[in-house]
């Protein structure tokens, strides 16, 4: 079950949404995974796309590695969706929080993921809040980064096909975050209990 907690319209009929739900109960052209550089779904974000999926999504990323090497920031990976709702997933890196210049790393993902689905010409994503669970990217922080990533993206490529963005998050903590971000910077968007 989905539950919106905030929503903003955004120059060009575009729409950024913030949701508490499950990532793998979009429906949308794509969700974006928070992956490691092998592709390996093994665990949080990931694991739990590959298993709702199907092993099509392990398959297509094993191959997608031995074809391409390691993902990288900035150059996400796409397969098909399995048994999801969406089309595609999406596959991108983010920094292991100590790494070094988190914060550029964390944006590169997200401006790759929002490019290849550009790219695909898909106008809906969903994504998680990607570098927060076991790669440690502080919470706060990247609910900063990650918004202002994709406001950046959106306004120094007008020509995107990507009409609709939704920041689909689980546990407590990080959509407290999320919410502070959005009632930041936008107050009017966030409903009032």
């Amino acid at each position: 079950m989905s539950r919106m907690l905030g929503d903003h319209s955004l120059p060009g009929d575009r729409r950024l949404s913030l949701i508490q739900g499950d990532l793998t109960e979009q429906d949308v052209d794509a969700i974006v995974n928070a992956a490691n550089k092998h592709l390996a779904h093994g665990g949080g974000v990931a694991a739990a796309i590959a298993r709702r999926g199907g092993p099509q999504i392990q398959s297509e990323s094993d191959a997608w590695v031995r074809k391409n090497g390691p993902v990288d920031h900035a150059r996400p990976a796409m397969t098909g969706a399995g048994r999801l709702p969406c089309r595609y997933v999406i596959h991108a890196v983010g920094p292991v929080w100590g790494e070094g210049d988190e914060d550029t790393k964390l944006e590169a993902a997200i401006h790759g993921a929002l490019d290849l689905a550009t790219q695909n010409r898909l106008t809906s994503l969903a994504m998680p809040a990607i570098s927060t669970g076991i790669f440690g990217f502080p919470k706060a922080r990247a609910a900063r980064v990650i918004i202002q990533g994709v406001l950046d993206f959106l306004e120094t490529h007008p020509e995107t096909s990507v009409r609709e963005i939704r920041l689909v998050l689980f546990d407590q903590q990080t959509l407290e975050e999320f919410v502070t971000e959005f009632i930041r910077r936008w107050p009017e968007s966030v409903p009032q209990a």
